[in-house]
């Protein structure tokens, strides 16, 4: 079956240096498929240049009007959509979010199509795609440089400033933490990104006992998952499925962790139902010992009562005075020091970029390219001109 794929520019700005395929996986497609056709609109932000796709064999062009799927990665503006074409993109409409209430009204006039990476998902309801392991890489690491450009005691590259992962792990070298104690929460792929990068850091990995009742000489961390974070309000025994169906049951507990806790990397999922890791008010005891938040899940207002918004990759860190519970200039003795970038995989595009391409290649494609996919249909948003089924509750945001 012949088929064509399109690869449009990034045109949010700032502009997402991310892209679905690479270069290499574009030749991979290629050759698996042999009747498959790729195209790609030049980019002079995009982390891989055009000459590297042209000598795969991709054509470079302005009009993808041809294309039969049209691959991006952030929001396409509203006056940049080509009517009743197939997109797939992260489109941030499924929780109604304002800023794009004018995108989704468009996709529907136009007659688009949309796949949303987000709504992909597998029959469990577990995302199948996603760029959370590099969100907790990059999330992990701005805390280390958070932590040393406050105490001012090294200087490590900034990851945006990187090549690739490889650069950056090169700048690890460059650490130099006293005996701290390291939180990090979760157990997702963004935990998993932060546990990586800790461990790639030569960070002793302790238990969460130990980070309780220990003195250490050198510098962990311990990672606390959901189970260790909440417990039942009511004594019982906590209960994963119980949690997820009525979060509103259980109660936080990393209060018993704040007196031991230097340094929080936050990777959690959080709704409003759920119990915050601590409170406003828990800044100001003595108790709390916590100087630099590198919050990766970057919920405003959310597990990290503190987090009262988000950053830039430019200027990554504010402060927060304990004392007046305002914003304050970060790196100060007595601020608290929060890294809250919301768009922390951008800082490494051509890995990020990578193995979102992978995914794209192993679960996606083969499910755009079978005649009917329950996987693509559950994961469409609007199809000709209407919500389809699964997104109705969109109405009033998408007519």
């Amino acid at each position: 079956m012949k088929v064509s794929f399109g690869l449009i520019r990034e045109e949010k700005q700032p502009a997402d240096r991310r892209v679905a395929f690479t270069p290499a996986q574009c030749a991979e497609l290629k050759a698996q498929y042999p009747q498959m056709s790729i195209y790609i609109q030049s980019s002079a932000d995009r982390c891989f240049p055009d000459e590297l796709y042209q000598k795969v064999g991709v054509e470079v062009c302005e009009d993808l009007s041809h294309c039969d799927y049209l691959f991006g990665i952030k929001e396409v503006p509203p006056a940049n959509l080509l009517p009743g074409k197939t997109y797939l993109f992260f489109s941030h409409t499924i929780k109604k979010q304002a800023h794009n209430k004018l995108l989704m009204q468009t996709m529907i006039k136009q007659n688009v199509t949309l796949v949303d990476y987000e709504t992909l998902r597998w029959k469990n309801g577990d995302r199948i795609l996603g760029f959370g392991r590099f969100a907790g890489v990059v999330g992990a690491y701005n805390g280390l440089i958070t932590w040393g450009k406050k105490f001012k005691s090294f200087e490590m590259k900034p990851a945006h400033q990187c090549l690739d992962y490889a650069e950056l792990k090169k700048e690890l070298k460059k650490l130099n933490l006293p005996n701290i104690k390291i939180v990090l929460t979760g157990n997702g792929r963004v935990s998993l990104g932060a546990l990586e990068l800790l461990k790639e850091a030569g960070i002793k990995e302790v238990t969460a006992s130990d980070i309780l009742t220990k003195v250490f000489s050198e510098p962990v961390f311990a990672q606390l998952l959901t189970e260790n974070l909440y417990e039942r309000i009511d004594g019982k025994a906590y209960d994963r499925s119980d949690f997820h169906h009525d979060p509103t049951r259980y109660r936080c507990v990393f209060r018993y962790y704040l007196p031991q806790c230097d340094m929080l990397i936050n990777g959690i999922y959080w709704d409003e139902r759920m119990d915050r890791l601590f409170s406003e008010n828990d800044t100001r005891m003595s108790t709390f010992r916590t100087k630099v938040i590198a919050d990766i899940s970057c919920d405003i207002n959310g597990s990290v009562p503190i987090t009262i918004r988000d950053t830039k990759i430019s200027n990554p860190v504010f402060g927060y005075d304990p004392m007046t519970m305002k914003e304050c200039e970060p790196f100060q003795e007595s601020s608290i020091d929060i890294m809250a970038v919301s768009n922390l995989p951008a800082e490494l595009p051509r890995d990020a970029s990578e193995g979102f391409g992978a995914m794209l290649i192993e679960y996606v494609v083969p499910e755009l390219l079978k005649p009917e996919s329950v996987v693509i249909q559950n994961a469409t948003i609007c199809k000709s001109g209407k919500l389809t089924h699964e997104f109705e509750y969109l109405a009033d945001y998408a007519y």
